[in-house]
């Protein structure tokens, strides 16, 4: 038996299996890799917590109650976790509407992931709801919040990547 012709594969043919191979196992095929869906993750946590932030800022200022200050929070924290996709595939080249969808499809089940879990843990915290923004409660809560969201959302991203959804959708613009 001659084994020559498998030792003698050419470079070209080395890179294409091993292109194969990143695809099959990190890529858009068979699944994404977990610094992928933690990169997606921390992209869309970094857009809700500026929101959230800002929101809570914003409706303390204003002496709202907790409700109204949890939309505006909320709220934010979808717009700048769409913007911050936004930007970045009008950067590459997409028309304002083309970037909206790209935008929408990429991050709204992250966002709608991360705020579900980020509120949730901050409602169930006793006095976490009628903490100040000066209390250690509220940065507890809400810092806690955000890291059991990431813990929760990663996963979620891991899968949507893997099947061409979410931020794989974005990828493609890079």
């Amino acid at each position: 038996m001659d084994h020559t012709a498998h030792h003698t594969t050419s470079a070209q043919d080395h890179a294409a299996h091993e292109g194969h191979h990143r695809h099959a196992h990190g890529g858009h095929g068979a699944g994404a890799s977990w610094p992928t869906a933690a990169r997606a993750t921390l992209h869309c946590l970094t857009g809700c917590a500026i929101g959230e932030i800002l929101g809570m800022v914003i409706g303390t200022a204003l002496l709202w109650g907790n409700v109204p200050t949890m939309v505006l929070a909320i709220a934010l924290a979808f717009v700048f976790g769409y913007s911050f996709t936004l930007f970045a595939v009008r950067r590459a080249g997409l028309d304002f509407k083309t970037a909206i969808k790209v935008a929408l499809a990429a991050d709204t089940v992250s966002i709608t992931v991360m705020e579900l879990v980020d509120n949730g843990i901050i409602a169930l915290v006793p006095g976490a709801m009628d903490a100040h923004l000066s209390d250690g409660l509220f940065w507890s809560s809400l810092l806690g919040g955000f890291a059991v969201a990431f813990v929760i959302t990663t996963p979620v991203n891991k899968w949507m990547i893997g099947r061409g959804k979410g931020h794989a959708v974005v990828h493609a613009y890079h």
